[in-house]
């Protein structure tokens, strides 16, 4: 309908627009149409019949009009120019075809051509009545797999394990056909009228090929808005697992063309035991399948669980190879030692944190579970109630990616060890058998001298890091002067490292402490004293042991990675966080952004121009009105009214917003890790689906059903 709009308006100039750009951005005076094309329902509201065309155009009187005379003219394109222009978007739509396979090559085509001349109406070739009913019958299936997708329906019912032999059932896909054919959808009741009534409407694989089509438009709408914004950062979160496969979500960072910092969801990636091979995967996926040029990326981060840390560290590194620029950072919705604690290579470090998120896990899942744990803490902590009812405000919270967790779990291990062990051993049917078998389980391994061991020397390693890490995830001037404070932090933990014997000999007599309260035996691992057979060295003890196999590695790693994710790259871009207001006024506006800015030299418009730019913007705010507050956010100062007269800055403030380590400054523009999270929680595992997922999570974003049809007829002709 839009093509035909512009070709009855003679509008050659607006060729290249697509329907969607076209309805969002360009308005037809009412004039133009028939009456009898309008239906006034009230005399408040005025609406067009489906089928209205404009037909009402007075095209010459502009040659009688002398104010007219310096409008813009529709250019008037010949035979030759209209022919050229046709190969021009054929070679081109052929080209995105060949880029990105599935979806790109759809756009290109779907684009509204008008060149304004009676030929190309001649040669427009009417689809047939077989042709049309075909199209509206995929267009009804596209319809009922949205559906679904928007709605988290499964495409499987029931599972064929559970039917009696000989019984056919729907699932849940052919269940809203036939609903749908029996509301009335004419289109469908034709197709299936004369079909059998146990016989598969739409194929597994038919289902299949479509729902990827679904998932490519709708993730092309994010991605469309992703290239006109130019820069962007990558982030993965935890590893999931989707119908027994393991795989990677997602996410990308992008300032939008409202100058709002967004972190969006695209998509799963199946995750590969090989790092090399995921390295290349992770590569080919983001450039050559989703369309984005690497050259553009800014960060990279990756929230990872306990084990997979290793392997995306070789993604990342491979990553920076081929884009220098691409600076691999924190993740804002990650806190430092948190990250630290996920990536140390030590197995019995891993253990215990995958005890931590049980325990946890089993009391919020039971409200009976954490009032029963609120009366332990108060007969324990009666001496001291203030930090008593600290411990039991932290308990309602996800207290596991707190800064200071394992300082909150060494305060809470008492109180937690004592309350597993009343629900396990109640005789009364107050719990059920699974609540009482998981108290059971998790309080042997929380009074396992290992894990005690374990969570103390944790607490005290990250203690150095807790108020860095805790200020990265600050206000823009507690990041900016976090950055300076980085050397300080390293020079702690190698001092630590040069006495280890020392700090070592503290955090095992506070371990053996902890243990000796709880009533656990202070040894050496099972594990250990079995892997031995006869051969144990008596002179081994257990606080030689553990400073070998926990305390020396755990501590190498922490600065060593803090080496590596805080690279003199990523310094670089944090000290140009001094372009922010608000941090300008606390170094009295004595700053030299130029120095730092020189990794940015090539994404700025006028390069030549910047020191200057800067003076004024210092100037600026020096000078401003008592009145005037100093923004204190890169987000305040992108949504400034004149930021656009400061091209340079605004180029470096968007630049340094994409950064995974900057937090998103307004919650509803983080939505889609929130609803990646909510998604995982309410599926079960067995009916996860990558497709259906992306459909569920971007729930809001608009998509195009006649371009999935066209799409799916090119692909599956």
């Amino acid at each position: 309908r839009c093509q035909r709009w512009v070709e009855n308006c003679r509008r050659a100039d607006l060729e290249d627009k697509t329907p969607d750009q076209l309805n969002k951005h360009y308005r037809l005076c009412a004039k133009h149409f028939e009456t009898s094309m309008i239906c006034r329902s009230s005399p408040y509201r005025t609406v067009l019949r489906d089928n209205a065309v404009p037909t009402i155009f007075d095209l010459t009187s502009h040659l009688n009009n002398p104010h007219s005379r310096h409008r813009k003219r529709i250019k008037e394109l010949s035979e030759d120019e209209i022919r050229t222009l046709k190969q021009q978007k054929i070679d081109e739509a052929f080209e995105r075809e060949q880029a990105t396979q599935e979806l790109n090559e759809s756009n290109e085509q779907n684009t509204v051509s008008e060149e304004g001349g009676e030929e190309q109406e001649e040669e427009a070739v009417p689809l047939t009545l077989e042709e049309r009913e075909n199209k509206d019958y995929l267009k009804s299936l596209f319809e009922i797999l949205i559906l679904m997708g928007k709605q988290n329906i499964p495409l499987d019912g029931h599972n064929v394990d559970e039917l009696p032999e000989g019984i056919f059932t729907s699932d849940n896909f052919q269940a809203l056909l036939e609903y749908r054919i029996n509301a009335g959808d004419e289109v469908l009741r034709k197709r299936f009228e004369m079909t059998a009534v146990n016989l598969e409407y739409c194929s597994k694989t038919q289902q299949k090929q479509m729902l990827e089509i679904c998932e490519s438009c709708v993730r092309e709408e994010t991605l469309r808005e992703v290239r006109d914004s130019h820069f962007f950062s990558i982030v993965t979160d935890e590893v999931v697992d989707i119908a027994g496969e393991e795989h990677l979500p997602v996410l990308v960072r992008f300032v939008d063309d409202s100058h709002n910092l967004r972190e969006e969801f695209i998509g799963f990636l199946p995750y590969e035991a090989d790092p090399e091979i995921l390295a290349v995967k992770f590569h080919a996926t983001i450039t050559e399948k989703w369309g984005l040029n690497m050259e553009y990326c800014r960060g990279q981060a990756y929230i990872v669980s306990s084990g997979f840390a290793s392997k995306m560290k070789v993604v990342a590194t491979r990553l920076l190879e081929k884009y220098p620029q691409a600076v691999y950072t924190l993740c804002s919705s990650c806190a430092l030692n948190v990250w630290l604690a996920k990536s140390v290579p030590v197995v019995g470090v891993s253990i215990a944190l995958g005890t931590i998120e049980e325990v946890c896990c089993l009391f919020n899942q039971s409200p009976q579970l954490l009032v029963e744990l609120d009366n332990t803490i108060s007969v324990l902590f009666q001496n001291n109630k203030e930090k008593g009812n600290e411990l039991k405000e932290i308990c309602r919270s996800q207290w596991t990616g707190r800064h200071d967790a394992f300082e909150v779990l060494v305060d809470l291990m008492q109180a937690l060890v004592l309350c597993l062990d009343a629900v396990s051993s109640d005789s009364s049917v107050r719990w059920s058998n699974f609540i009482a078998g998981r108290a059971f389980v998790l309080s042997s391994a929380l009074t396992d001298f290992d894990f005690i061991v374990t969570i103390v020397i944790l607490k005290n390693v990250l203690s150095f890091t807790r108020a860095f890490g805790k200020n990265l995830q600050g206000q823009t001037s507690d990041v900016f002067f976090a950055a300076s404070s980085l050397t300080a932090v390293l020079h702690s933990l190698n001092e630590v490292m040069e006495n280890i014997e020392v700090y070592h000999e503290f955090w095992f007599e506070e371990a053996t402490n902890l243990a000796t309260k709880l009533d656990v035996q202070i040894k050496l691992p099972g594990k250990f004293r079995r892997a031995q057979q006869g051969t144990f060295d008596s002179e081994v003890t257990s606080e030689i042991y553990y400073k070998e196999i926990l305390s020396v590695p755990t501590v190498e790693h922490i600065i060593q990675e803090l080496k590596d994710i805080f690279s003199e790259q990523h310094l670089k871009a944090l000290k140009c966080l001094s372009l922010v207001p608000s941090v300008m006024g606390q170094l009295k506006f004595n700053t030299s952004e130029e120095h730092h800015a020189d990794m940015y030299k090539n994404d700025l418009p006028n390069p030549d121009t910047l020191s200057a730019e800067l003076h004024c913007w210092r100037i600026k705010w020096k000078h401003r009105g008592k009145d005037i507050e100093l923004p204190a956010t890169i987000y305040e100062a992108l949504h400034l009214p004149d930021i656009k007269f400061f091209p340079n800055v605004y180029a470096l403030l968007k630049v340094l917003c994409i950064l995974p380590v900057m937090k998103v400054e307004n919650e509803k523009y983080q939505i889609g890790r929130k609803r990646l999270k909510a998604y995982l929680k309410n599926t079960l595992t067995e009916q996860r689906s990558s497709n259906l997922a992306l459909l569920n999570i971007n729930f809001d974003i608009k998509h195009d059903l006649d371009l999935m049809v066209d799409t799916y007829i090119k692909l599956y002709p």
